[in-house]
């Protein structure tokens, strides 16, 4: 099952791998509440259930995290790490090329968005979650969304957009819309058009070239001649 979430893999996440050391109970805890708290929801489950699967005490849990709003910001701080492991990947692969580093983040993430128990992004999930402006779980995400913000309009800048900051809002909203309706639509649904819409997106926001006559001048205004 293809998701958003870090390890992108649910089940028994306690076990070492075979032929592996035992991990700590506090990679354990981590691991275990990671895909917990992706799949079912971060009010949904409790310590009980994350220490009866990760294999590990309460007292063990609490000696690691001082409360389940410190694991669940933990859990979110690995989400956004590997996050932004996505989309510097994608950066990386097209240097120099913002258009196609963008339509490459949202090819992936429309892939993932389009098969079936995808939960969408777990920061935005969070942010649902904890309206509280001060909670440890809001905060992680409310900075991730803000990076991801400055970052699109940073490229939408690069690629020469009319408007750069109402290109990089429009890119945005695109994935957080993502994000909702593969839940809702899983296989076939429209997370699979992302990367396309994005596409027309910045075409229709790049800076129009001024028309030439035939002589290369720019054209004046037809009314009283003025540039």
């Amino acid at each position: 099952m293809a998701t958003d979430s870090p390890s992108g893999r649910p089940g028994d996440v306690g076990q070492p791998a075979t032929g592996g050391e035992p991990r700590r109970a506090s990679d354990r805890i981590r691991a275990t509440a990671r895909d917990l708290f992706y799949r079912e929801g971060i009010r949904a489950v409790g310590v009980e259930e994350i220490v009866t699967r990760a294999g590990v005490t309460k007292p063990s849990l609490y000696r690691s995290f001082a409360s389940k709003d410190a694991l669940a910001a933990a859990y979110l701080t690995d989400y956004d790490a590997e996050y932004w492991g996505r989309f510097d990947a994608a950066v990386a692969a097209h240097p120099g090329d913002p258009r196609a580093q963008i339509r490459a983040f949202f090819s992936g993430t429309g892939t993932r968005a389009c098969v079936d128990g995808y939960r969408g992004c777990g920061l935005t999930n969070a942010a649902v979650e904890y309206p509280d402006p001060d909670h440890p779980a809001r905060l992680v995400s409310q900075e991730n969304k803000r990076e991801l913000r400055r970052r699109l309009t940073e490229m939408a800048a690069a690629m020469g957009a009319d408007d750069p900051a109402l290109l990089g809002d429009g890119l945005l909203l695109l994935l957080e819309g993502t994000y909702t309706s593969g839940q809702l639509f899983g296989v076939g649904g429209p997370g699979g058009s992302l990367a396309a819409v994005a596409d027309r997106l910045i075409e229709a926001s790049l800076k129009a070239p001024k028309a030439t006559d035939r002589s290369g001048t720019a054209d004046r205004n037809p009314v009283d001649g003025s540039d």
